[in-house]
């Protein structure tokens, strides 16, 4: 039998790490390939599966290989409290920009501009997956697919499309960008074809977006607040969205 710990370290160069239980359990059920799966106790896993993920359950038992929590904490960089870990094949680049070009879109594109934050970079993904949005944009130096970044979204870059572009690549569709001085959001519906746009945490949008944009709105908040947190933002404008009509799908 194949050493797991000598296979995963062949494998981990060029797949993604899916850091904990429910990255993993959410990689699966939006269809990432997903080449090995360890954990520090295999039926404690896969009870975990019988209490909150049935529907994966039976992937999970076929997966799962036992180490030790010496090995394990030797194969992830922060180990998860699940004590899961797991390898996964990254969605092709190309599959990813056929789907943000793909038109007509259904649900909306958010755009990172140039963010500087991993976690908060991975709490977007995550709430981006919840409401259906076609995809996730960064601009600038920041990998949404690094590992800090896989965490923070819970697996669900594979349930939306996640790629770094620049902004003069940015898909079709009215821009929308979020900025202070623009008109306020509760004024404007929100199409399904829009791309929002959001600054980075630090200096805001980038001149080069600004005047790309085809709308500037802003989000209301009480006198004398600086600002929102950039999730905090996104799921404020993804909620105006869906509240004007642009649900979820329930599939």
């Amino acid at each position: 039998m194949t050493d797991p710990l000598i296979s995963w370290r062949e494998c981990a160069g060029s797949a993604v790490l899916l850091d904990g239980f429910h990255a993993l359990k959410h990689a699966l059920r939006f269809g990432a390939e997903v080449r090995m799966a360890v954990a520090t106790d295999r039926r404690a896993a896969l009870a975990l599966a019988d209490e909150l993920a049935g529907d994966v359950r039976d992937r999970l038992d076929a997966l799962l290989t036992q180490v030790s929590a010496e090995a394990y904490a030797s194969l992830v960089p922060r180990p998860h409290p699940t004590g899961v870990a797991a390898l996964a094949v990254r969605p092709s680049r190309e599959a990813n920009l056929r789907t943000l070009a793909h038109t007509p879109r259904t649900a909306p594109v958010v755009v990172l501009d140039d963010p500087r934050n991993l976690g908060n970079a991975g709490a977007v993904i995550r709430l981006a997956a919840g409401f259906g949005a076609t995809g996730v944009v960064t601009t600038g130096t920041l990998d949404p697919w690094h590992p800090t970044v896989v965490r923070g979204g819970a697996g669900l870059h594979f349930a939306t499309a996640v790629e770094r572009l620049d902004v003069g690549e940015l898909p079709s569709g009215p821009l929308f960008a979020l900025d202070p001085e623009g008109d306020d959001i509760r004024g404007v519906k929100l199409p399904d074809d829009a791309v929002l746009a959001f600054g980075s945490e630090r200096s805001g949008l980038s001149a080069e977006l600004r005047a790309r944009a085809d709308h500037l709105l802003a989000l209301p908040m009480r006198p004398q607040v600086s600002s929102y947190n950039l999730a905090t933002s996104v799921a404020m404008t993804l909620y105006h969205w869906s509240a004007s009509g642009g649900a979820p799908s329930a599939s």
